[in-house]
């Protein structure tokens, strides 16, 4: 990690917030799963950090969010696996954002093969601000090293400040994330409800099994009197 920061802050050029990166990496012996047959699902989203953080660095993300006394963390990830990645082979990954809202910015990461030009894998992260508005951070990188349109003269430039339209497939996926968030706030409430009755069940349990040993004590105290009033009587009636 360090060696990639190092890279992207003092050997690479700085790039624009709204253009793509791109970062290249090689599938070692140390990268293949236990089959040595190819890279393991789990370096894939490892290498998606070395990928983010060249981002960050040359955009100046990071240095923004950090300006503002904020931080950054992943909120969510998802990876589609198209084809896999054999051991030895070269391979790049592309970084993007495509979307933000009020506190997320959200990229897509490519991983592609040179030789071919195939897209093996393709992953959606969101990246959440901590006490800071994601707007805020984007509008101040817009202006910075602003892109060039092709459809206008030399030296004038056109970025547009509005957030762009949200992708379907970010769309969906946010609505699946929602629906997990709702399922898991309400599983405590089920929990705690369902131990509510089981408590109540065996209050009333114990109530009702104290009353009848209650019950049953008393029953057994009074025939236990009455014999002993019986048997002392039948004496007694004898001597008179």
């Amino acid at each position: 990690m360090f060696l990639t920061v190092f890279l992207a802050r003092y050997c690479k050029k700085r790039v624009h917030i709204l253009d793509e990166t791109v970062v290249y990496a090689l599938c070692t012996t140390t990268d293949v799963d236990a089959l040595l047959y190819h890279m393991n699902n789990a370096r894939y989203l490892r290498e998606l950090d070395f990928a983010r953080a060249d981002f960050y660095e040359r955009t100046d993300l990071y240095r923004e969010v950090c300006s503002q006394g904020s931080g950054v963390v992943q909120g969510a990830a998802t990876i589609r696996y198209r084809r896999f990645i054999k051991p030895l082979t070269i391979f790049k990954i592309t970084s993007k954002i495509i979307y933000w809202d009020e506190r997320s910015f959200f990229m897509e990461h490519r991983f592609i093969t040179p030789s071919d030009g195939f897209v093996r894998a393709i992953a959606i992260c969101r990246q959440r601000l901590l006490d800071c508005s994601a707007d805020t951070v984007i509008g101040a990188l817009l202006n910075r090293r602003v892109k060039q349109n092709g459809n206008v003269e030399t030296g004038a430039t056109q970025v547009s400040s509005v957030r762009p339209e949200m992708p379907p497939e970010v769309s969906r996926w946010m609505e699946s994330n929602e629906i997990s968030s709702a399922m898991l706030r309400q599983t405590p409430i089920t929990m705690t409800s369902a131990t509510t009755v089981m408590m109540t069940t065996t209050t009333t349990t114990t109530a009702a099994a104290a009353a009848a040993t209650t019950a049953t004590t008393t029953a057994t105290t009074t025939t236990t009197t009455t014999t002993t009033t019986t048997m002392t009587t039948v004496p007694m009636t004898s001597y008179c």
